[in-house]
């Protein structure tokens, strides 16, 4: 898009959401949400009324819109009511919706072991490995780089969400003593182990190098996880997300304490992460009964 075809309202959102750090993603997707309700008015979006944002969100509703794309597109309007236009009548109006939660696909130690065992090279094995060592999400993991591993400490310094807003960015460490022996050599003398297989150059900062200089992406660490568990023979559906949710449900179930894996995932509020205490089986099968302590009790 030429400069001459961006209207002044748009520029004036784009320079709002510049001056707070939005990621490329979040930028695209508040810019999409804005021109879907301008298009729905029929006219420029700073001439809507509180009835015209009431009418949008009934016609989303009856449409069938998902329940997290009407929360996207909230959030989205909130922004540009509220900071762009400065209409706070208007941002009143938007509403979120409330999805009920669901239990997370969560793989048994015995699936992950077969699912890391069937990636096809050291390159592959490293990022499944990594994945579910850590419990990173898959953009935190393939944009790694090598000073990030301090091998002597055994910790990963992740920088978070360059994707995100600008509130929930940040850097964690989150621990790797439990990493597995395919992983250590890997990153033993930064990579020296890939660079004999040809495909990571001597100056790569990356720890996981794709094309043209770039890191590899978090759409093809997805592609490498569907494939090996499709060779596995796990009919679960599987993602990258699967391995984080599998790596936060078997601490639990290894008796770790709940707000070591709240830092661990990054998670800010305890309740995300509370949500694998109703995956973690094993975990509930040793909980006892107040009942059988009463019976104990003398008499």
């Amino acid at each position: 898009m030429t400069e001459k075809a961006i209207s002044p309202l748009r520029r004036r959102l784009i320079e709002d959401m510049a001056i707070r750090r939005l990621g490329p993603k979040t930028q695209h997707q508040y810019i999409r949400h804005v021109k879907r309700f301008a298009d729905f008015l029929g006219r420029s979006a700073d001439k809507a009324t509180p009835e015209d944002v009431h009418r949008y969100q009934l016609w989303l509703a009856s449409i069938g819109t998902t329940v997290p794309t009407v929360n996207v597109s909230a959030t989205a309007l909130r922004f540009f009511f509220r900071l762009t236009l400065k209409r706070h009548d208007l941002a009143e109006e938007v509403v979120s919706t409330r999805e009920p939660r669901r239990l997370p696909v969560v793989l048994s130690p015995e699936e992950v072991a077969r699912l890391l065992a069937s990636a096809r090279n050291i390159k592959h094995k490293a990022l499944l490995s990594l994945a579910y060592a850590t419990g990173l999400r898959s953009s935190e993991v393939v944009s790694l780089r090598l000073t990030d591993i301090d091998s002597d400490r055994m910790v990963i310094r992740v920088e978070q969400g360059k994707s995100l807003p600008s509130r929930k960015r940040g850097a964690r460490r989150t621990g790797m003593s439990f990493s597995r022996p395919t992983f250590l050599s890997y990153c033993a003398n930064g990579g020296g182990l890939a660079r004999k297989k040809g495909w990571m150059s001597a100056g790569q900062p990356w720890l996981f190098p794709g094309y043209r200089g770039q890191h590899t992406s978090a759409r093809q660490l997805h592609r490498i996880v569907r494939l090996a568990a499709a060779r596995a023979g796990i009919a679960k559906r599987v993602g990258v997300h699967t391995l984080r949710h599998s790596f936060a449900t078997h601490l639990l179930e290894q008796k770790t304490d709940i707000r070591i894996i709240q830092v661990l995932l990054g998670h800010k509020k305890l309740d995300t992460t509370a949500l694998y205490t109703r995956v973690a089986i094993s975990a509930l099968g040793q909980v006892t009964s107040p009942l059988d302590f009463l019976l104990k009790m003398p008499g």
